[in-house]
């Protein structure tokens, strides 16, 4: 099987428009393609998903170990004829400046993949030549194996670039972009817009595939030697679904798209359904469904259909006062507030499953990967429980809460440490997208929760 890691100098180079690419144009030539993506984001990763036709997963050095990210890796390959990881930030950004640990040059190196790295070509001829050989020598354990020069002006700037760069190195250019609105994906204050909210991801593919067919040399891409499997065997699947099921209704569509698929996956292998909803548009909760799951998102740019679907609130706060667990991410914790006031000072009311009031804010609050320590027992484990999130938000819990914190957290970025997360009874959520694969507790319990708040709810009826 092959793979690669498709990187780039810096962010906002163009690397998600060229591994969008690459995959839609080895996906045209009949292959399976496995997405990945490096880091904690989950918004390249739903577009991933959605050109490969498979649930792109996060690689991530710092919220997980080693072990558990080969782990993550070989079971998403199982299947797959090619592997395509997607860098973040630059190939060699973490969390310090001092060492690799976090960067997706560390996750090439653990996973032994060529890297293929995007160069901004924009205003520039001989200089590029000089950032690829620095690239290409920074890290001599490194397999630095192919060029994709982005922002190309024209093909007589393409020759000059050429030029240059085989002056200075000898690895091969596989091809060059340039600006094409008809790839471009929208942005705004969290990054691209979502999959979940393309209307023409069938017109996006051909043309992703034709520009890769066009300006690539997909053929020589898949001339590099990798093994990316080969240090790990996927784990295997256990099934509990048949002694004790349980379903977990996911919250997705356009509102609520953010969750690691392994966090998912976690709890599948425990025995768990995934059901999923949709607080946009469902005007009822399934009757048969044992927790509720909402992740993050946009729901403040859908805050008024939120708060429109009336019946649908109501059942989600009746469900939490059954028992039943209820777990909210980020936008799933602005879900459940009582109120979420948006940016141009208007007042929705939410779900009012948790005494909060969420606005939002002009610039981000607390990002970054945080270590999380559980100040008490609450839905995910018990006190002294430690794991690891990220946190990526632009709004924040107005007052004080009635509810004490459940969460000591410490951010890595900042440095700063809070009290975070409300819990509740069988409720707990946070700003915090926590990995449950950076402590197996995580799944565990959630379900064990569910499977108790069961049993009780069939004694009563």
């Amino acid at each position: 099987m092959k793979g690669f890691l498709i990187a780039s100098t810096g962010s906002g180079v163009g690397k998600t428009t060229i591994a969008l690419a690459i995959m839609a144009g080895l996906r045209a030539r009949g292959l399976v393609v496995q997405p990945f993506k490096c880091g904690p984001d989950f918004i390249d990763a739903g577009h991933h998903s959605a050109v490969c036709g498979r649930a792109s997963r996060n690689l991530d050095t710092r919220m997980l170990s080693g072990e558990t990210n080969r782990q993550v890796f070989a079971n998403a390959c199982a299947g797959a004829d090619v592997a395509v990881v997607e860098g973040m930030m630059g190939l060699f950004d973490g969390v310090s400046g001092g060492n690799e640990e976090g960067s997706s040059a560390e996750i090439a190196k653990l996973l032994d993949l060529p890297v293929v790295l995007v160069l901004d070509a924009g205003n520039s001829v001989r200089s590029v030549a000089a950032v690829a050989l620095g690239f290409e020598k920074f890290d001599s354990a490194l397999r630095v194996e192919g060029w994709v020069l982005n922002r190309v002006a024209g093909e007589h700037h393409f020759r000059m670039l050429q030029s240059a760069i085989r002056s200075a190195t000898t690895v091969p250019i596989l091809g060059w972009f340039p600006h094409d609105p008809a790839v471009a994906i929208p942005e705004r204050h969290l990054g691209l817009h979502t999959a979940a909210e393309e209307t023409g991801m069938s017109g996006r593919l051909a043309a992703l595939a034709a520009l890769a067919h066009q300006q690539l040399d997909l053929g020589l891409l898949m001339q590099f030697e990798s093994s990316p499997c080969r240090e790990s065997r996927p784990v295997s699947r256990v099934d509990a679904r048949a002694t004790d099921p349980v379903r977990v209704g996911v919250a997705r569509d356009q509102a609520f798209s953010f969750y690691y698929e392994d966090n998912l996956d976690a709890l599948r292998e425990l025995g768990a359904e995934i059901v999923e909803w949709s607080p946009l548009y469902d005007k009822e909760l399934a009757a048969d469904i044992d927790a509720l799951y909402i992740g993050g998102g946009y729901p403040e740019l859908y805050a008024e259909q939120l708060s429109g679907n009336r019946d649908l609130r109501k059942q989600v706060r009746a469900f939490s006062q059954t028992g039943r667990p209820v777990y909210g991410e980020c936008g799933g914790m602005m879900y459940l507030a009582e109120e979420l006031r948006t940016s141009d000072g208007l007042s929705f009311p939410m779900a009012g499953v948790l005494p909060l009031s969420v606005e939002m804010t002009e610039q981000l609050v607390h990002f970054g990967y945080a270590d999380v320590h559980f100040r008490e027992d609450c839905l995910l484990g018990t006190k002294g429980t430690v794991v690891r999130g990220h946190s990526f938000h632009c709004s924040r819990v107005k007052e004080n809460s009635p509810i004490a914190p459940a969460y000591s957290v410490h951010y890595s970025l900042s440095e700063k440490q809070t009290l975070e997360g409300y819990s509740r009874n069988n409720v707990l959520a946070s700003y915090i997208h926590l990995h449950f694969g950076s402590n197996p507790v995580l799944a565990r319990t959630f379900l064990r929760r569910t499977r108790t708040a069961k049993r009780r709810t069939m004694v009563a009826s």
